[in-house]
């Protein structure tokens, strides 16, 4: 009809697709039938297929769990403030941490922050598993080479920060992140071998935990943070669904295994106490990163448990028995097994143990509680503690409840010990720990060693001239610990710590094994006894070793830290008197008895970490003028010097007249500490009546110096348009071999500048904490008592104590000491008015003759009570230049005594260090430490009428002028009663206008004078090798007096000496 329109249905026809789907769902059909049809066809029985249909339905059921779970924490995540509101007035369980603790931050920012950089990180991830991964795998393994990528898509679903928690009551240089992190997402990675048509992959991923995020050191530069670490503190918990292949690892009993599997790989390198360290800075020590000191150790007393469960059931289990109690203790990675108590619900174990706390706050003391079955053994309860209580209380005694049981309490004893790095307290430690080995079983160990096993060069081959699989065995008596293997390399890298607990750490050996990876090949080897680490400075060496039984080149490098176990006796036992039976129980394996007045001093974990700089100003060029004229229309010249600032304290050199490339050549010794971001700054003035014009500035990072020993730079001097400034640092190396002394002293006087004070000789480091029995004041007042140390000029104070006969001060002091020989340490302590209360005077040199050159007692002082002491730890190290030329040190061997062979103890001490990598400079310190013992006979001294003077005479090439250096006279003939006041005086012959007259000063009063001066002339080799030197020793006398002027003269016939090699020796005095 018209108007009226017709519509048309389309025939409804099956479309390709949808047979497609109806052949695969008769395809899965028939492949379910398979195995029924095998079974009937082979003969085999019903339970194979009853088997089979079980698996497949866990497999399924676990599938469908997966699934579930990942849907439910997806929609949690996505609605969060409606299951919030929705669950608001239920359990706390199910609230989130933010929510639950005050102390933790909801962090929405940083989930912003984090979901707006998951595309990028999805980038990153994909070019390394493509680029990086891939490739690793196909070649590991020819069955792998057709290994790729098929898929990676990170997803939309970033992980989310639920709350954080900061620390930072731990230390002022760090700061201590808790991230409760969870990650619920739609990540997708697909794998496949294509030689094998195996596919495989991982469609969803779940995983819960609290990271803990450490950012330390702070550094007073850019980027302010040195480095972050990141680690779980606890296993967290993961979810993986896979796909394709895959999907057998659903099936019950495989699924847990390879959960398992996959998180004992995370393990290995997030949980504690593995951690992944990210340095932002450079020049920072890895292996205080990715191996720390532990925070501290946990003594744990496990003493005993009373009202457990029974679960040894009699008759059928109509008669309750009792139970097999035993205990497992955990902390972190650490496990102890208690022995087994039978037939008690009362026992006593009395068994200590000790665990390493690498995390306080966080790590977590847990105690579980076993009834031994023979088949299954029952659970009898569970207890759990944040180890951060113990440290806070010190010392916890107390009877917990244990949970998940009916009933049952467990009795600890928890003790924190501190770790020290001296070893002044060390045998008082030992002492009480075999008192509480009487009580207990087994004897506390005293100490801690950590070992960070970093690398080894030029290990030897093996015998078809293959490279080893090398791998290092580590033995302190019968403990054993094995590295990794590092395979095919002669120069291995393990980066790999190990800890060990020591009992009487002097009497210990370290045996290291480095072996071919079957264990039968020696590839060298080192024995190491660990009293070398006891008197090392801090309780840590950190250098390369030579390996025994090895290539002549062959050398490991380790860094040993041994820290003595302290339990500080302030801590008051915390006792929960309601929960306890008894007091007696309570001293059971107690290590806290009051011990007796501590026979050494306790110093401050900083105490002689600082290092001393050598600065030398040498000169500079291309100055701006400041002094012009005319209103600058006429150039003119400036007046420069330069400050040198470093330490809170500031030094400058003499003023040079009028020059734009100005020679200073001057040298100040500077104290520096490992303070990161510390500088050396160098500002560079001219001289002018009102106020002195700035010529430009720079700086030297004292990490840098403190790693590369020594550095010789021309640096540009910035905010001006032209000049730079030539500068030359050491870090000089800190030494306990006395026998050093007279090398040290010699090289001194040898590369002493004309303009600058004496070097120093060695350093004086001095660690004042109490006095006892002080008199009282007007016989019934304590005093309020200070101190005074005097060296020389050098005069420190203490702080003014309370009014105590016993005044504590806990105070350091530094002085750098010229000549050891000849110095003397002097206290006075002094109450409120100043009035004397002792006193004290020891020479420096007897420190010479003192183990590791440490003195750590009561000194008893003079002018005082009978029983008046101080204790005080005296240290003294030699310093010695790093940057000593062969010539100057062939020259110092020449000028003094015979030498000897070195004792195998002293050479075994100084190996060269981590930063003394240039080969030449090595070799030098390897001379200058093979020196005598200090002394000042000299076999070959002659019986001179007039005395002797000991000349060294040289040209170095590189500063183009004749040195002499006047180190001293002896035997000086006596022309009265009084020794005389000698000086010298110098002249090069011929000079017929006396410009090359020298002289030194004046000693008083001896007839055997150190000078150790040195006097130079600007001249030629050539015309030096004209001249003659004519020393006069001369008596300081006054025109009136009637005592003779002249005691002796030397001439030296340069012509007949190599200077360029030099000549050192003692010269007999002549008449005039």
């Amino acid at each position: 009809m018209p108007g009226t329109e017709e519509v048309h249905s389309p025939p409804s026809t099956a479309t390709g697709s949808d047979l497609v789907a109806s052949l695969l769902t008769v395809g899965r059909t028939l492949l379910l039938l398979l195995p029924v049809y095998l079974c009937g066809y082979l003969g085999m029985s019903i339970v194979f297929v009853i088997l089979g249909l079980v698996v497949y339905l866990g497999w399924k059921a676990t599938r469908e769990s997966k699934r579930i779970s990942l849907k439910s924490a997806f929609e949690a995540l996505q609605n969060e403030e409606a299951i919030m509101a929705s669950r608001i007035f239920m359990t706390k369980r199910e609230l989130p941490s933010w929510v639950t603790f005050p102390d933790i931050e909801k962090a929405e920012w940083l989930n912003k922050f984090l979901s707006q950089m998951w595309p990028f990180i999805g980038q990153y991830l994909e070019k390394l598993l493509t680029d990086t991964i891939a490739p690793a795998v196909r070649s590991s393994n020819t069955h792998l080479s057709t290994f790729y990528f098929t898929k990676i898509n990170v997803g939309e679903k970033a992980p989310k920060v639920i709350g954080v928690k900061a620390h930072t009551e731990q230390g002022k240089n760090q700061i201590i992140l808790d991230l409760h992190l969870s990650y619920v997402g739609d990540m997708e990675i697909d794998v496949e071998i294509k030689k094998y048509f195996c596919k495989a992959g991982v469609k969803g991923v779940q995983l819960h935990g609290m990271l803990r995020v450490i950012l330390e050191p702070l550094i007073g530069d850019i980027p302010i943070i040195g480095a972050i670490t990141i680690f779980f503190i606890r296993r967290p918990m993961l979810d993986l669904n896979w796909t394709g292949l895959t999907n057998l690892l659903d099936i019950p009993g495989l699924n847990t295994m390879s959960d398992t599997m996959i998180m004992d790989l995370i393990s290995g390198y997030l949980v504690l106490p593995n951690r992944l360290a990210i340095p932002l800075a450079k020049d920072l020590h890895m292996a205080e990163l990715r191996a720390p000191l532990p925070r501290g150790i946990v003594r744990i007393h496990l003493l005993r448990a009373r009202d457990l469960s029974a679960k040894d059931f009699k008759v059928k289990g109509l008669i309750a028995g009792k139970s097999d109690p035993y205990a497992i203790v955990r902390v972190g990675t650490q496990v102890f097994t208690s022995r087994i108590i039978n037939e008690n619900l009362n026992p006593v174990w009395n068994e200590m143990y000790e665990a390493i706390v690498h995390e306080v706050p966080g790590q977590e003391l847990e105690v579980e509680l076993f009834d031994k079955d023979p088949d299954q053994d029952d659970f009898l309860g569970r207890m759990k503690l944040d180890l951060g209580e113990v440290k806070k209380a010190g010392i916890l005694d107390k009877w917990f409840t244990v949970t998940n049981t009916k009933t049952g309490q467990v009795h600890l004893r928890l003790e924190w010990l501190t770790l020290m790095s001296n070893a002044s307290q060390l045998e008082q430690i030992m002492k009480i720990n075999k008192e509480i080995s009487s009580k207990t079983t087994g004897e506390p160990s005293a100490a801690i060693l950590i070992i960070y096993l970093d690398r080894a060069q030029d290990l030897p081959l093996k015998k078809a001239m293959k490279e080893p699989n090398p791998m290092v065995q580590l033995s302190i008596q019968d403990m054993t610990q094995e590295s990794k293997t590092v395979h095919n390399t002669s120069s291995p890298v393990w980066e790999e710590p190990f800890r060990f607990f020591l009992r009487d750490p002097s009497l210990l050996d370290l045996d290291i094994q480095v072996k071919d990876d079957d264990r039968q090949h020696s590839l060298g080897s080192l024995t190491l006894p660990l009293a070398r680490v006891l008197c090392a400075d801090h309780l840590t060496l950190d250098q390369w070793f030579q390996l025994e039984n090895s290539g002549s080149r062959s050398r490991i490098y380790l860094k040993l830290v041994m820290r003595i176990l302290h339990l500080d006796p302030s801590y008051v036992p915390v006792i929960t008197e309601s929960e306890s039976p008894g007091a007696e129980e309570a001293a059971v394996g107690s290590s806290v008895d009051m011990p007796p007045r501590p026979e050494k001093t306790s110093p401050p974990e900083k105490f002689a970490t600082e290092s001393l700089l050598r600065v030398f100003v040498l000169e500079a060029e291309n100055l701006i003028a400041k002094d012009n004229f005319m209103g600058g229309m006429i150039k003119g010249k400036s007046d420069p010097y330069t400050v040198i600032r470093a330490g809170g304290k500031s030094v400058r050199t003499k003023v040079v007249k009028e020059n734009l490339n100005p020679r200073w050549e001057q040298a100040f010794e500077v104290l520096v500490t490992d303070i990161p971001g510390q500088d050396i700054e160098f500002s560079v003035f001219d001289k002018d009546i009102d106020s002195d014009d700035s010529l430009g500035s720079c700086k030297v990072n004292v990490k840098n110096i403190l790693k590369m020993k020594t550095i010789d730079e021309w640096l540009p001097l910035q905010e001006v348009k032209s000049g730079r400034l030539h500068v030359r640092i050491e870090c000089l190396s800190l030494l306990m071999d006395a026998a050093q002394l007279e090398q040290v002293l010699m090289i001194n006087s040898l590369t002493q500048p004309a303009n600058s004070e004496e070097f120093s000789a060695a350093i004086l480091f001095v660690y004042l904490e109490r006095a006892s029995d002080l008199p009282m004041r007007k016989g019934t007042q304590s005093p309020a008592a200070s101190a005074e140390l005097t060296v020389k000029k050098v005069t420190y104070k203490t702080k003014t104590a309370s009014k105590n006969t016993s005044p504590v001060w806990d105070e350091s002091f530094i002085f750098l000491i010229k000549n050891p020989a000849s110095e003397t340490l002097q206290l006075q302590v002094r109450d409120e008015s100043q009035n004397s209360l002792g006193s004290l005077t020891m020479p420096v040199s007897d420190l010479l003759t003192a183990d590791c050159l440490t003195l750590d007692k009561w000194f008893k002082l003079s002018s005082s009570g009978p029983h008046c002491q101080v204790l005080m730890r005296l240290q003294m190290r030699i310093l010695s230049s790093p940057n000593v030329s062969p010539e100057l040190q062939a020259l110092s061997l020449a000028s003094g005594d015979p030498q000897r062979p070195p004792s195998p103890e002293n050479t075994s001490d100084f190996l060269p260090a981590a930063g003394d990598s240039d080969p030449a400079i090595s070799s030098t310190q390897g001379d200058l430490r093979q020196r005598l013992p200090y002394t000042n006979s000299d076999p070959n001294s002659t019986d001179s009428p007039l005395g002797q003077l000991r000349v060294t005479v040289y040209y170095p090439a590189k500063e183009g002028r004749l040195v002499a250096v006047i180190h001293s006279c002896r035997n000086l003939s006596l022309s009265s009663r009084e020794p005389p006041d000698p000086y010298l005086s110098m002249v090069l012959q011929p000079d017929k206008t006396r410009t090359t007259k020298r002289k030194t000063s004046v000693r008083k009063r001896t007839s055997n004078p150190e000078f150790n001066e040195k006097v130079e002339w600007e001249m030629s080799i050539e015309e030096a090798s004209k001249r003659k030197l004519e020393i006069s020793v001369k008596n300081s006398v006054s025109f009136m007096s009637s005592k003779k002027e002249l005691l002796g003269k030397v001439s030296i016939d340069l012509s007949q000496v190599d200077l360029s090699k030099g000549q050192s020796q003692w010269y007999d005095l002549k008449d005039e």
